[in-house]
């Protein structure tokens, strides 16, 4: 079985795409996305035995994946590893600003270390490795960027660090598309919802049971999947969205919009789901499992 992608076969082909935290949840589901529809994909995060297990899946399915060790917080393992990409594969036609890290806690018990290394993770991270890719390639190329950010249009109670991050990279987007424009270089973000990754089940008991309730407010009826995010992503980095600059689109089933005091949402029927990713997170044992859309 291999990934139902909405898009045509071979539509990558011939082009590298740099997937940053890679190796798990939202970017492993996009590697291997962008890699059934034709590209080199490099996956890279710090941890290597997660790289190696996606880079074998993807392999295992029939595409193509190489993987490099990058810490975002330090800046000469991402010049590295943007060198060796380019002795490995000779471009980098797509980056895909996946990684990223946070925790939940109420603003005033964030330590001052604490801000700072999610801010650094998440936002200068980002600006490092978008930095680094137009450095050694997309200047003289052009290329394409996507970025992560998160629904935090009306702030982020329990995660003010990284809201705060998350808006400085919707910012720095706005701001790099105007600057590199003329580099012929898309930037532009994606702002999942809350998604069934495999990311939710290292959040607390807690967090899973809030996120449970918090279903029943989503005019969609239901969590999102890994899939819905995946497309969005490769949508941005494929030549259909050349037009596209400087925006993010959102992908939350309407939970941005959500006005519950002037009309409450609570317990809309699910609407139908896109699940194109064959490799589904496992959530087995989890708070979150019984809600996996069945189509």
């Amino acid at each position: 079985m291999s990934f139902q992608s909405i898009f045509r076969p071979g539509l990558f082909d011939g082009q590298v795409v740099l997937v940053t935290g890679g190796g798990t949840g939202l970017g492993r589901c996009t590697a291997h996305e962008l890699a059934a529809l034709g590209a080199q994909v490099v996956i890279a995060s710090r941890n290597a035995d997660q790289l190696a297990q996606t880079s074998s899946e993807i392999t295992s399915d029939g595409g193509s994946c190489d993987s490099v060790l990058l810490d975002l917080k330090d800046e000469a393992s991402i010049d590295e590893a943007m060198q060796t990409v380019l002795a490995r594969h000779g471009r980098i036609d797509g980056l895909f600003n996946n990684a990223g890290g946070q925790f939940s806690a109420p603003a005033e018990n964030i330590s001052a270390n604490g801000w700072r290394s999610v801010i650094d993770v998440n936002l200068n991270g980002t600006y490092l490795v978008t930095q680094a890719a137009f450095r050694h390639w997309m200047r003289d190329n052009g290329g394409a960027v996507v970025s992560m950010l998160a629904d935090i249009w009306n702030g982020y109670p329990a995660m003010a660090h990284m809201a705060a991050a998350r808006a400085g990279i919707d910012n720095l987007t706005k701001t790099l598309s105007l600057e590199w424009a003329r580099y012929d270089i898309r930037l532009n973000c994606i702002a999942p919802g809350t998604i069934l990754s495999s990311g939710m089940t290292t959040y607390p008991e807690s967090v899973q049971d809030f996120t449970v309730e918090q279903t029943n407010h989503i005019p969609a009826g239901r969590l999102g999947t890994e899939s819905e995010v995946s497309a969005a992503a490769v949508f941005l980095l494929s030549p259909a969205a050349a037009y596209i600059r400087g925006t993010t689109l959102r992908v939350d089933g309407g939970e941005a919009l959500q006005k519950r005091r002037l009309m409450p949402v609570t317990g809309n029927p699910a609407t139908s789901a896109f699940n194109g990713f064959h490799r589904q997170p496992n959530l087995a044992g989890s708070k979150l499992e019984h809600l996996a859309p069945d189509n």
